[in-house]
């Protein structure tokens, strides 16, 4: 009987959570009206009623892929993030819940600072930007350098462990400590690697 009242419980706090039309028509028009826009304000509610791990993603079939039309793309792409993102930090600080809501917003590469085919951007590893802000992260701070052309770091350097890393220090967990077992042996997160630059903690 408890598992039946947790369950009903559960969907009937989803619907409201999920209903960003509940919201006051300011802070509607604080996010915006796009798909993007309407998962960050739902992030917010999602979070302010206690879940612990929300993911907003951006757009179907891979838009930011910009393999071709890469400037006029990326522009329209920048433009349309950016005050919902904005919009979900500024909100979450005005509630008092920006200290202990970590937000970080990237993907796994960069684009190739050179032409393909004449108009798009590769995938590039080598070199890429990722924000951390709110949860411990310290607030205004630039880490990390390409070399000249864009192409790759050079200056702190950051491989996708200490990314790892550093997510989890925030979260309070060491990701020294934190390991689990598979076919027979002990593994980490962050394999044997990962370091955590303490120039952009708390």
């Amino acid at each position: 009987m408890e598992s039946y009242e947790l369950a009903f419980r559960m969907q009937s706090a989803a619907t409201d959570a999920f209903d960003v039309n509940l919201e006051p028509q300011k802070v509607r028009e604080m996010y915006g009206t796009s798909h993007f826009s309407n998962g960050c304000l739902m992030a917010r509610r999602l979070v302010e009623r206690g879940v612990r791990f929300v993911q907003v993603y951006y757009g179907n079939g891979q838009p930011w892929d910009t393999h071709s039309n890469h400037e006029t793309s990326t522009r329209k792409l920048a433009a349309d993030i950016d005050r919902p993102i904005a919009a979900l930090i500024a909100d979450l600080k005005q509630r008092g819940m920006l200290d202990d809501t970590l937000i970080v917003w990237g993907g796994e590469f960069g684009r190739t600072p050179v032409s393909e085919n004449g108009n798009g951007r590769d995938h590039n590893p080598h070199g890429f930007c990722m924000f951390f802000a709110g949860g411990g992260a310290r607030g205004g701070t630039a880490y990390g350098q390409s070399d000249d052309f864009g192409f790759k770091a050079a200056v702190d350097k950051m491989h996708i462990h200490d990314i790892h890393a550093t997510i989890l220090h925030l979260l309070g967990i060491d990701h020294e400590k934190l390991t689990y077992r598979y076919a027979g042996r002990d593994y980490r997160l962050t394999d044997v690697h990962g370091r955590v630059p303490r120039a952009i903690v708390g």
